[in-house]
């Protein structure tokens, strides 16, 4: 056992990506357009990875991909950057969500301000963030599902546990409340971070994951 994939691969080109779980890996990969690649393998030790890189088909972001591939790096590093021992489950959560709805308040998307949109009674941004930014890892990409709620999603982070920080924005491809040039872009960033005794550490960090990076990547690869 192990060495093998930890789960099914999702592979989605174009508006498949704002599907979160296409594991269907069909459809066109047209230049031009983005695609999203979530996989994860399993090594000898039966610990399983968890990871997501969206990337520009012909190897170049357009502006506006870069914009909103930029947007999602950004919530994602608050994310990261939040994780420390004794908070919250769901301070990497908060943080990049506060991120990504004051950048769809800025692009003028919400029809309230961010900081309403971000209260529990509303939540509106919702509509193109689509699900939580973490969740536990080891053994089972899902790891402790079935623990007691009070530990997990409500309890605190502790040193040595492992989450994956993986905030995304998701534009459906019939989403009328959106500009047409943003239906059918779906971009998810996703790290897997160990909580250590004074903060975090990424143990995905060698795969690309800034915009300039993932091309210089895609650049070096495409001799």
């Amino acid at each position: 056992m192990g060495n093998d994939i930890g789960y099914d691969s999702i592979v989605g080109g174009g508006r498949h990506a704002t599907t979160l779980h296409w594991i269907e890996n069909s459809g066109p990969i047209t230049p031009g357009e983005l695609v999203l690649l979530d996989m994860g393998v399993e090594g000898h030790h039966l610990y399983t990875a968890d990871v997501t890189r969206t990337l520009p088909v012909d190897g170049t972001f357009t502006a506006l991909q870069r914009e909103l591939y930029d947007l999602v790096f950004t919530a994602q590093q608050a994310g990261i950057d939040a994780v420390r021992p004794g908070v919250p489950f769901l301070a990497a959560h908060d943080a990049a969500m506060s991120v990504l709805a004051h950048g769809l308040d800025a692009m003028g998307l919400l029809p309230v301000p961010a900081a309403e949109s971000l209260d529990p009674e509303s939540l509106v941004y919702r509509r193109w963030t689509l699900h939580g930014t973490s969740h536990m890892l080891g053994m089972d990409v899902h790891d402790c599902g079935k623990a007691a709620p009070a530990l997990y999603p409500k309890g605190d982070l502790a040193e040595g546990m492992v989450l994956t920080v993986e905030p995304g924005l998701y534009f459906q491809e019939d989403d009328l409340l959106v500009p047409e040039e943003l239906r059918g872009i779906g971009i998810r960033i996703e790290d897997d971070i160990l909580v250590t005794a004074d903060g975090w550490r990424n143990l995905s960090e060698s795969l690309p994951r800034t915009s300039a990076d993932v091309e210089a990547w895609m650049a070096e690869h495409r001799g």
